[in-house]
């Protein structure tokens, strides 16, 4: 019987998942026409793609992002706001608000700085009350430089990184919260399964997306009982193929990335139906969910086979 149900109560939880969210009320582009999205660390990867789909769908695109590769000099014309940092050069990807424009956006602006210092998250919401006039959707996508690999115990690294991938999240939700409150807005928390799974190789990364779920998962629950009607959607992503996860993990992981263009989509689309959790690719992130509850360690070997250590890179 206990075998039956480790079965059937799975099963049942997939059948109901999909029942209740095909009766959803179906994405259309035209929802974000005019709409104010904050998108962060928009310079490459899934949050420059987010900010592409954005402008196609005609929205008011505000980005941010700190990238070196990418930077050139601000040019005023294109409404470039700088925030002081003493380890920052002249600024932001350009070129990523120069395509949204192209792409149809309604307008598109850009914020340059490091999210581990908080005088940018409240630059940025300073930024959308004064020219855009608020706020209708916040998407926290930045995330720290990081390593794959064993963990060596540099305590200093996992609180650096909890500045930035957690803590500045947190602040940004603070400061743009009243914004959001006007609007009855959305606020759309980039994750990963490793912040529902413990993976190997990502102790100080997974420690962060852990802390993400915890803190908005319970900021939804308060919200409901004060009736704020600012929704919360957290993003479970599996692997993707942006630069840096093709860079760090391609070699040792035994999986396919998913395309991040596709994952982009995927995000907006959840976060404006006001989806409390988006799960990309479903059939790599949900499932092994629901076996996590129920046979644990048979998860835990199944994530372990996944990996070839024998091919991480040497320190």
């Amino acid at each position: 019987m206990g075998l039956l149900q480790k079965i059937l109560i799975p099963i049942l939880g997939l059948v109901l998942a999909f029942c209740f969210y095909s009766s959803r009320e179906n994405f259309k582009p035209e929802m974000l026409k005019g709409k104010r999205v904050i998108v962060t660390g928009a310079s490459t990867g899934i949050g420059e793609q987010m900010a592409y789909h954005l402008a196609r769908m005609g929205a008011h695109v505000l980005v941010t992002a700190r990238t070196e590769a990418k930077l050139q000099q601000v040019n005023g014309k294109l409404g470039t706001h700088t925030c002081t940092h003493r380890h920052r050069k002249a600024n932001l990807t350009l070129q990523v608000v120069e395509r949204c424009r192209a792409l149809g956006a309604s307008s598109a602006r850009l914020v340059s700085g490091s999210m581990e210092d908080m005088a940018t998250t409240r630059q940025l919401v300073e930024v959308a009350e004064a020219e855009l006039g608020g706020l209708d959707m916040l998407i926290l996508n930045h995330v720290g430089k990081s390593y794959f690999n064993y963990f060596d115990g540099d305590v200093g690294h996992v609180q650096k990184l909890l500045n930035i991938n957690f803590l500045s999240y947190v602040a940004m939700t603070v400061s743009a919260l009243p914004m959001l409150k006007r609007s009855g807005g959305s606020i759309v928390v980039v994750s990963s399964m490793a912040g529902k799974v413990g993976f190997p190789f990502t102790v100080p990364y997974s420690a962060t997306k852990f802390a993400l779920d915890g803190f908005f998962s319970s900021l939804r629950q308060e919200f409901s009982i004060q009736s704020v009607n600012v929704s919360i959607t957290l993003c479970i992503l599996g692997f993707i193929d942006t630069e840096n996860a093709m860079r760090a993990a391609a070699d040792v992981l035994l999986m396919s990335p998913a395309p991040k263009e596709e994952c982009a989509l995927e995000i907006i689309k959840g976060g404006t139906l006001r989806q409390r959790e988006v799960y990309y690719r479903y059939a790599s992130t949900k499932l092994p969910l629901l076996l996590r509850d129920w046979a644990a360690e048979l998860l835990d070997l199944l994530v372990r086979q996944r990996y070839r250590p024998e091919r991480l890179r040497a320190a």
